[in-house]
């Protein structure tokens, strides 16, 4: 991930939700440097994070409102 990690605790969960989240959308990824990725197969997986990131959220909030 190129973003700086707030948590370096979380750094091997993120890699594992990565991870996860690549095969979901069918992208193999492998250890280390993937840039040989096209932009199509780093933003599915992005963007396959960012909504299993909002479903978690929207999961959490349910019994609060």
């Amino acid at each position: 991930m190129a973003s700086k990690i707030t948590v370096p605790e979380a750094k091997a969960a993120l890699e594992k939700f990565k991870m996860e989240a690549a095969s979901e959308v069918g992208v193999t990824l492998n250890n280390g440097y993937n840039g040989d990725l096209t932009a199509r197969q780093a933003g599915s997986i992005g963007g396959q994070m960012v909504k299993k990131m909002i479903e978690s959220y929207e999961n959490s909030i349910k019994g609060t409102k």
